[in-house]
């Protein structure tokens, strides 16, 4: 496609992966599309979005009928069966990318339960499971960045798993993130495993924290209100620096002698949520090498039709900082709010999984119902 800005993104460094999983884009070719028309790179996945996709379509129902025909009824097992055979066909479709960019994109990921944020041990059994059962090497598994979190991120690492750090949002849970992939590679190589086989992300969450500052920031009336819109971009130039000084530190380097990678920065959650900020904004100010940026589909529709290309992500950084500090000198504590962003991006998926969970359970009666029916 001419003048296609998605297309041209890997010139710069940076992946685009599409923050969405259907199983009709799957079945229709919509993800091969996105491949061969847009150079999409990689897919996340979330329990919202398996929640969306699974309760307000009939995709899945006849995979549905197909579980319970095997005698499965719990609403966690169904779902087990019908995300992971999402995951495996969108897998195979992005094995090409995989094997072309020599294993540092193409992966499809996929998020182990919310609900054991605050349980290190259950979080490592539950990525060994669904790393197993899926059988895909392009698949990543998602762990929420609690510390129960990180401490599971720095084992399964020296397990050889792709992992997809998720909900980060501030400067120090990323910097404890980076460092527990370091740990990891540690461990990994003491094992006397290929230093080269895994890889990571580390998703920084991004729009929240403008949904969640600007308010404040308003609040405070002429004094702060130049700095509305800007910190989310701010925040996140800050934990780039970190991640370029993180991955220059002797124990990485000594590291990266015997074939390790660095875990990139994935920008997520870039979709704009107020009306009154481009539509690109995310995108187009986070720009930059070894970087990833997942985006909802109307990001990405937008993006194709009038996103601008530049090297963002190391611009202004001075003035970055500089942000940052007023938004401190005005009173409002970053930390304490991307805490809160973090706990309630938490809470949102554990909602959304047990959303998801009802209305497994009422598809399932509605599909029993209509078989008996049938047969009376």
């Amino acid at each position: 496609m001419a003048n296609n800005p998605l297309t041209e993104l890997r010139t710069f460094g940076q992946s685009i992966w599409y923050d969405n999983i259907r199983r009709d884009l799957i079945e229709s070719g919509g993800f091969k599309r996105l491949i061969d028309e847009d150079k999409m790179r990689g897919v996340t996945s979330n329990p919202s979005i398996f929640e969306k996709a699974i309760a307000s379509s009939n995709d899945y129902d006849k995979q549905l009928m197909q579980v319970l025909s095997q005698g499965k009824r719990r609403a966690e097992e169904i779902f087990e069966e019908l995300s992971i055979q999402d995951i495996q066909m969108a897998a195979d479709i992005f094995k090409p990318v995989y094997d072309e960019s020599d294993e540092e994109d193409g992966y499809i990921s996929l998020e182990v339960s919310p609900l054991l944020s605050d349980q290190e041990e259950e979080t490592v059994q539950a990525a060994l499971d669904i790393f197993t059962r899926v059988d895909r090497p392009n698949i990543m598994i998602k762990v929420p960045a609690t510390e129960a979190g990180i401490r599971a991120h720095e084992r399964l690492i020296g397990m050889g798993i792709p992992i997809n750090m998720t909900l980060i949002f501030s400067l120090e849970c990323y910097e404890a993130v980076a460092k527990a992939y370091i740990n990891g590679l540690k461990l990994l190589n003491d094992t006397g495993q290929p230093m080269g086989k895994v890889r990571s992300v580390a998703s920084v969450f991004v729009s929240r924290i403008d949904t969640a500052v600007d308010p404040l920031i308003l609040a405070k009336g002429d004094e702060l209100k130049a700095l509305a819109g800007k910190i989310a971009i701010a925040n996140s130039k800050m934990i780039y620096q970190k991640f370029l000084t993180l991955f220059q530190t002797p124990d990485f380097l000594a590291l990266k002698k015997l074939g390790a990678h660095v875990q990139r920065p994935l920008w997520g959650s870039t979709g704009t949520k107020n009306p009154n900020y481009s539509d690109v904004l995310y995108i187009e100010e986070l720009i930059g090498p070894h970087t990833v940026n997942t985006a909802p589909p109307a990001t990405i529709d937008a993006f194709r039709d009038h996103g601008k290309l530049r090297f963002s992500i190391e611009e202004d950084v001075p003035e970055a900082e500089a942000v940052l500090s007023k938004l401190k000198a005005g009173g409002i504590d970053l930390n304490t709010i991307t805490k809160e962003l973090q706990e309630a991006g938490v809470k949102a998926f554990a909602d959304s999984y047990q959303n998801l969970l009802t209305a497994i359970t009422q598809k399932k009666e509605r599909l029993l119902d209509q078989h008996r029916m049938h047969y009376s």
